[in-house]
């Protein structure tokens, strides 16, 4: 509860409120990283992962990336994560969903080579933001075409006020996330405890 509360903090403090309801947290989450406060984060998420036999985690790039490596660092187990753009350097043998993103206005393809998620594979997902959940969406279908298990979602800042928590907890998968947002205005933060 105490790295919450410090969450919360930070966001009300350096946290910015764009139209279309966009939170930027580019001092410390995204752009610029607040290195020790996000190692906390993934101790955090570690704990509540602590018993679901989590073999590997899983992002999609670029910025659930960071909170991604600090929870893996701290489980001791390789994150993957799914590019957004398909390179040459990636095997043939893809797993492939598409996602679209309402804070760039566009739909991509989302690649992982399948080499390394496998059905012995039990992946906590893991991103910076849930909001709509596509991207979560996106990253579920990605496992479930792997035929892994998955031990849910753990997110550092979710969007309440907006339907994608629900949407993937109907689905049965648990979420984790270590600051809600009840409401959201231009110069109003509310957090759900």
């Amino acid at each position: 509860m105490i790295l919450i509360l410090e969450l919360e903090a930070k966001i009300l403090k350096e946290g910015q409120v764009f139209p279309g309801e966009i939170l930027k947290v580019g001092s410390f989450l995204n752009q610029q990283i607040d290195v020790d406060f996000l190692m906390k984060m993934g101790a955090e998420i570690a704990g509540l992962y602590k018993d679901s036999g989590v073999t590997k985690i899983l992002t999609v790039e670029a910025s659930g990336i960071a909170v991604a490596f600090a929870a893996a660092a701290q489980m001791h187990v390789p994150m993957v994560f799914a590019k957004k753009h398909q390179s040459l350097n990636l095997s043939p043998d893809l797993l492939r969903s598409s996602v679209f993103s309402f804070t760039h206005k566009t739909t991509y393809d989302i690649v992982v080579s399948r080499e390394y998620i496998s059905p012995e594979d039990t992946i906590l997902i893991v991103d910076d933001f849930l909001a709509k959940g596509n991207a979560l969406i996106g990253l579920i279908d990605l496992v479930e075409q792997a035929g892994a298990k998955i031990a849910g979602a753990a997110i550092a800042i979710e969007k309440g006020f907006q339907d994608g928590g629900d949407l993937i907890r109907n689905r049965g998968i648990r979420v984790e996330s270590l600051a809600v947002i009840d409401s959201m205005t231009d110069d109003t933060i509310t957090f759900r405890h």
